[in-house]
């Protein structure tokens, strides 16, 4: 062999060698965002106090098991059964893929699990006739798109099987604090959000915006930590004050 051929074919080798391993660590990535968790960024104030506009949240995909939803990209499969399905927890903070258009992933807290029975009673959740008990906590704020924001009060609000959270009320009488006693069917969730006047979760259906009673295999993962944050706020600013947007307090903190 020439030492022409020679030098090629060691070349050749050492492309090859190049492209499996970059082949190898997409598909590790791939795998792993599929299988372990994945990233998702908080664009609306729906769940204030807990995540804020500009939270880049981190879900863990294995503790409720893997379905269609908990794919990487959104792919038209069959239906099946999801494998290694576990229920959440009530009080569980879940991303999920929103059943009125599947490419797009919502966050939202679970509070009704299949049989439970759930109402709102001026403002105060009820699950199976038992309230969530509400300790007021001051004065919060709630902030909307722009960056602008309103005062609301803060309750600590304690579900009955003793999880514990924050949710802000911006008002006394909203649209959403009395329901009709709903039933969640086998196979479903209720969901709602922590900023209980700006939420559109499953005390409004579907065709009205919201979630509606949440289907299990719509589940991407449990929203476990707030990995970064940024005020979007800030974009109003010169540039330069930019890299001040940042809550560094925020960064990999646990979700609650």
């Amino acid at each position: 062999m020439s030492i022409e051929k020679l030098a090629s074919s060691t070349k050749s080798s050492s492309w090859l060698s190049q492209a499996l391993q970059l082949v190898g660590i997409v598909l590790v990535v791939f795998l792993a965002k599929g299988a372990i968790a994945e990233p998702f960024y908080v664009p609306s104030g729906s769940m204030e106090p807990t995540l804020l506009i500009g939270d880049a949240l981190l879900a863990s995909k294995f503790p409720y098991g893997y379905g269609t939803a908990s794919l990487p990209m959104q792919i038209n499969l069959p239906e099946s059964s999801r494998v290694f399905e576990e229920l959440p927890k009530r009080g569980d903070v879940v991303v999920f893929r929103w059943p009125g258009d599947n490419s797009q992933a919502w966050v939202k807290r679970v509070v009704g699990l299949p049989g439970d029975r759930i109402q709102m009673r001026q403002g105060q959740l009820f699950i199976n006739d038992h309230p969530a008990a509400l300790k007021p906590d001051g004065i919060g704020q709630a902030e909307d798109d722009n960056g602008g924001s309103e005062p609301a009060y803060r309750y600590i609000e304690t579900l009955p099987n003793g999880v514990s959270h924050e949710i802000l009320k911006l008002r006394d009488n909203g649209r959403l604090d009395n329901t009709q006693e709903v039933t969640v069917p086998a196979g479903h969730l209720f969901v709602l959000g922590d900023n209980r006047d700006n939420s559109a979760d499953s005390r409004v259906p579907v065709r009205d915006g919201g979630v509606g009673l949440l289907p299990v295999d719509n589940l991407v993962g449990r929203a476990d930590a707030v990995v970064g944050s940024w005020d979007l706020g800030i974009r109003n600013q010169p540039v330069w004050t930019w890299l001040s947007g940042f809550r560094v307090a925020r960064f990999f903190t646990a979700v609650h």
